[in-house]
C-alpha cells in the first residue's frame, strides 16, 4: 500500500504501531512539517499478524530522504499521541538496492480497462486490443500496481470512451505511466512535472521506451509553478496522484490552468481525505463526477462547469464495470 508515497531518494524509514487516530494524525503532522521532496508518510491498517502486530493495529510510516532528527520528531509524535508512542517510534534504514528488489518481487502485469501495465519480464502478454505499458519498478512512483495509479488509469478509460481531451498535463508524474497512457491513446503533446528530477528522467525513459517519446514533455516543476506548465493550457485533463494535503494547497493553482468542461483526476486520497480535498475543489468552482475505491484509496474526477453536479456519483469499492 506504501508503493510511490516515499520520497524517491528515500533512505530512512521511521515506523510506529499504534491506534487508527494516532496513526492518521502522526502521518497528517510529518507531511504538514516535512517538504514533500524530503519526507512522506502513511498511515494504514495492519490486515495479517506480522512480527508484533495485530490484524485490526494500525501503522504510520515516514520515509525520509536524508537522516532525519530522531528528536525533532519524536517530538512531532509525542504532540499528537503523546510520550509513550514517541519512544516507541522505530528509526531504520532502507537500502536502496533492497527498496528496488522489494518493488520488483512478485509483479504480475496489472490491468486498469484497456491499460495492461507490465514489466519487462513479461512482455508479449498483452493482447491485441490492449494498450500495453512497460514501466519497471524504480525509484519514482507508478508501477500500476498501486490502487492510487490504477484509479487514475481506470478513470482515463472511463473518460476516453466519451471525449478524447486535446491538452493533458499530469502533475507529481513519477514514473509517468498516466501520461504514457494518454499519449499512446491520444497521440498528441502531454505535459508532465515532477518535483524530483529522478522522476523525470523516469517519465522520459519510460517515454521512450514505450514509443511516446514524441508525445510526452517532463518538467522538474512544483506543482504546476514551472512556465512551460502554465503557459501550455488550459488543459482540458489533469492528472494530480499526489497527496490529500499537497492536493489541498495546490487547488487554486491547479484551477487556473484547468480548462472549464475539463476534466481532473485526483488520487492518493485515503477515504477520510477526501471530503477536505473536495471541499477544497469545489471552492474553486468544481463538482465531483465520479468516485471509485479500490485498496482503501479514493479517485475522483472533479469537473468545473457544464452538467450539473451530481447529488450521488458513482461509486465502486472493488471492481470497475467494463
Amino acid at each position: 500500500m506504501l508503493e510511490g508515497l516515499p520520497p524517491n531518494n528515500a533512505a530512512h524509514m521511521m515506523q510506529l504501531v499504534c491506534d487508527e487516530p494516532q496513526a492518521r494524525a502522526i502521518a497528517d503532522l510529518i507531511v504538514e512539517m516535512f517538504d514533500p521532496s524530503d519526507a512522506a508518510a502513511s498511515a494504514f491498517e495492519i490486515e495479517e499478524n506480522t512480527r508484533d502486530w495485530k490484524s485490526g493495529d494500525w501503522i504510520v510510516e515516514a520515509y525520509f530522504g536524508s537522516e532525519p532528527d530522531e528528536d525533532y520528531v519524536r517530538s512531532l509524535v509525542e504532540t499528537v499521541a503523546g510520550k509513550k508512542a514517541a519512544a516507541a517510534a522505530e528509526f531504520s534504514l532502507v537500502a536502496e538496492k533492497d527498496w528496488i528488489a522489494s518493488s520488483l518481487e512478485g509483479l504480475v502485469p496489472v490491468r486498469a480497462g484497456r491499460f495492461l501495465v507490465h514489466g519487462s519480464h513479461d512482455r508479449g502478454k498483452a493482447g491485441v486490443n490492449d494498450i500495453a505499458l512497460e514501466i519497471e519498478a524504480a525509484l519514482a512512483f507508478g508501477t500500476g500496481h498501486h490502487g492510487t495509479t490504477r484509479g487514475c488509469l481506470l478513470m482515463l478509460d472511463w473518460i476516453l470512451k466519451r471525449r478524447r481531451p486535446q491538452r493533458v498535463l499530469d502533475v507529481g508524474t513519477g514514473t509517468g505511466v498516466l501520461a504514457l497512457a494518454a499519449a499512446r491513446v491520444l497521440h498528441r503533446s502531454i505535459i508532465a512535472g515532477d518535483i524530483d528530477p529522478i522522476s523525470v528522467e523516469a517519465t522520459r525513459a519510460n517515454a521512450a521506451l514505450n514509443g511516446a517519446r514524441p508525445w510526452v514533455e517532463a518538467f522538474t516543476a512544483r506543482g504546476v509553478m514551472h512556465p512551460v506548465l502554465r503557459s501550455s493550457g488550459p488543459y482540458d485533463l489533469i492528472f494530480a496522484n499526489i497527496l490529500a494535503r499537497p492536493l489541498r494547497r495546490m487547488a487554486p493553482e491547479i484551477a487556473k490552468v484547468a480548462a472549464r468542461n475539463g476534466d481532473i483526476i485526483l488520487s492518493g486520497l485515503l477515504g477520510p481525505d477526501v471530503p477536505g480535498v473536495l471541499s477544497s475543489f469545489e471552492a474553486q468552482g468544481f463538482h465531483l463526477a465520479r468516485r471509485i475505491d479500490l485498496e482503501g484509496w479514493a479517485t475522483l474526477v472533479m469537473r468545473q462547469g457544464g452538467a450539473t453536479p451530481m447529488k450521488r456519483p458513482y461509486v465502486r469499492t472493488s471492481h470497475w464495470p467494463p
